[in-house]
């Protein structure tokens, strides 16, 4: 632990101009997410009144050419800010639920669901630009750990509310529904348009940030370090599909329990994502670790329960222990995605140059994106031949993560691995930098 965990002095943590504000907004649009996301095609079946069939097609259609704009979104940051292109989104998700209920034909559907899924899709890249954009040092793993645990919070709060909703109105309740996230979205948005940005000046000027912005994607393409921490990326972003796709196939057909212990595991992860996410964040940003060390920290916790996984898989013990071990691996993981997402998000952001940290932040989340568009063929292939197989692929993946992670360290920006600069004291009458050992 101490390799990660090697304390440092750091100075108090800066606060940021509508920080209260940002985060409620960010809350209240997790609250509208949650109202659809666990419902997506039934939701919009009932919405629409278009077959199960043809709303499936169309979101994958629209899915994938979201995907495709998520580029384009990271030129636009780069382009006008990150706050400014947050609110175009926000008002764009706002018009698409308003519009769903009216939109009844296929056209209708197809053109509100495309426009609708290029702001879903390019949001996470967008919301990472503003972090970057409003937070400097460690504020932003500060703000990293902030937004996940009400993300977290917001969507099951939002699954709940939908959830009462249709207790009370049935399938037509989808419709307030649309509209209550329509609500929530424009509201996010009057909230964020209160945060402030705080611009970094160049180090070698305005003339070099804008010959760096001209660059576009060939200055990302060029950044080898960058690229590697973007492959790194991958390799864990792959764990964190592992409990919405895996883990009910591997429960259902490896170990033979019962689905409910799939609700429960997810519950467990909510919970603590919201619960204590924050905190477990604040305890590694206050111990000075590195974001390299810490982010690496949270990939070998993904190894520990996915070798937990294959010990259980293979074992097979009775219910009553497979119950318990399930528990404790939940745990082991929710904490790998704690203590890993916060300073992988923080150190991302960090280490892209300001002049193109859309671009560099839209190749960054592709990295999600392409781990999650593969998860669910690549699980299924492996779990047809040996349910322990999976696992192992993920634990390999996560370890290669860690050592890619401690390796990228003296190649990546010092501004990005350090949450906040070496502290320097006087020792023998003299300066001397206190720095986290190699």
């Amino acid at each position: 632990m101490a390799l990660f965990m090697r304390k440092t002095a750091v100075s108090g943590e800066a606060k940021v101009a509508g920080e209260r504000s940002l985060l409620l907004g960010i809350g209240i649009s997790a609250v509208g997410i949650g109202m659809y996301v666990p419902f997506s095609l039934v939701f919009f079946h009932h919405v629409t009144g278009l077959s199960l069939t043809v709303v499936g097609l169309v979101m994958t259609v629209t899915g994938l050419a979201g995907l495709a704009f998520m580029p384009l979104a990271g030129t636009a940051v780069d382009r006008f800010g990150a706050k400014r292109v947050n609110l175009v989104l926000y008002g764009t998700r706002a018009l698409g639920f308003a519009l769903y209920p009216f939109a009844s034909s296929l056209p209708a559907f197809a053109a509100v669901a495309l426009v609708t899924a290029l702001a879903d899709r390019s949001f996470s890249v967008v919301q990472q630009s503003l972090i970057g954009e409003v937070a400097r040092g460690a504020a932003r793993d500060r703000l990293q750990a902030s937004t996940r645990a009400l993300q977290n919070a917001g969507m099951g709060a939002g699954a709940l509310l939908v959830s009462g909703v249709l207790a009370l109105w049935g399938t037509g309740g989808f419709t307030y529904t649309a509209w209550g996230n329509s609500l929530a979205f424009a509201l996010a948005g009057l909230l964020v348009s209160r945060v402030r940005a705080v611009r970094e000046v160049p180090a070698a000027g305005a003339a070099g940030a804008t010959a760096t912005g001209s660059a576009g994607y060939r200055t990302v393409l060029r950044d080898r370090p960058f690229l590697g921490l973007t492959a790194a990326n991958f390799l864990t972003a792959l764990g964190y599909s592992a409990l919405s796709v895996l883990f009910p196939l591997y429960l259902s057909t490896w170990l033979a329990a019962p689905d409910s212990l799939t609700g429960a595991a997810f519950t467990v992860n909510t919970v603590l994502c919201a619960g204590i996410g924050v905190l477990i964040a604040g305890r590694v940003r206050r111990s000075g670790a590195r974001r390299t060390r810490s982010a690496a920290l949270g990939a070998l916790l993904f190894v520990a329960a996915f070798a937990g996984q294959i010990v259980l898989g293979t074992v097979r013990p009775g219910r009553t222990a497979t119950l318990i071990a399930l528990l404790v691996i939940v745990v082991v993981y929710t904490l790998g995605e704690l203590v890993h997402s916060p300073s992988g998000g923080a150190l991302s952001v960090s280490a892209a140059p300001e002049a193109v940290r859309g671009r560099y932040l839209a190749t960054y989340q592709l990295s999600y994106s392409l781990a999650g568009a593969l998860a669910p063929s690549l699980f299924t292939v492996l779990l047809a031949v040996d349910g322990r197989l999976p696992w192992a692929v993920l634990a390999v993946a996560a370890l290669g993560a860690a050592l890619a992670l401690l390796r990228l360290e003296r190649h990546l920006p010092a501004g990005a691995v350090h949450a906040e600069p070496p502290v320097v004291r006087e020792a023998a009458g003299a300066p001397v930098a206190v720095t986290a050992a190699a």
